[in-house]
């Protein structure tokens, strides 16, 4: 890979950029060689310390007590309908949050794969 990769420097001789050939580029993206389509559940962008952050992410603690009280509620029939509301938007958010941290976990799996075969 050594080949496939050329540094731009600045006056000072600093490393401040980096070309790649498609090839690479594409390894390193995820893309196919033959359909040029990106794995769309990767997070790309993100270093491994952010998507391992990600991962182990939660809701907040008045989230989740939030959440926890209108779950007792809801499974009494207790819930008004801005609790309801409430309820539902918080649900969403944990649905979301599970979404993207199996991306993350995904991502780093996949990163963690392309460094033993390295």
């Amino acid at each position: 890979m050594s080949d496939s990769v050329q540094y731009v420097t600045n006056a000072q001789g600093e490393k401040v950029g980096v070309l790649l050939d498609l090839k690479t580029y594409q390894q390193l993206t995820n893309l196919s060689v033959n359909s040029e389509s990106v794995d769309s559940e990767l997070l790309i962008g993100l270093n491994l310390d952010e998507l391992q952050a990600l991962a182990e992410s939660y809701l907040s603690p008045k989230a989740q007590i939030q959440l926890q009280e209108l779950l007792v509620k809801n499974s009494e029939n207790y819930l008004s309908d801005d609790e309801t509301e409430t309820l539902d938007r918080l649900l969403a958010q944990v649905d979301q949050l599970n979404i993207l941290k199996t991306r993350a976990r995904y991502t780093l799996n996949i990163f963690q794969n392309k460094q033993q075969l390295a």
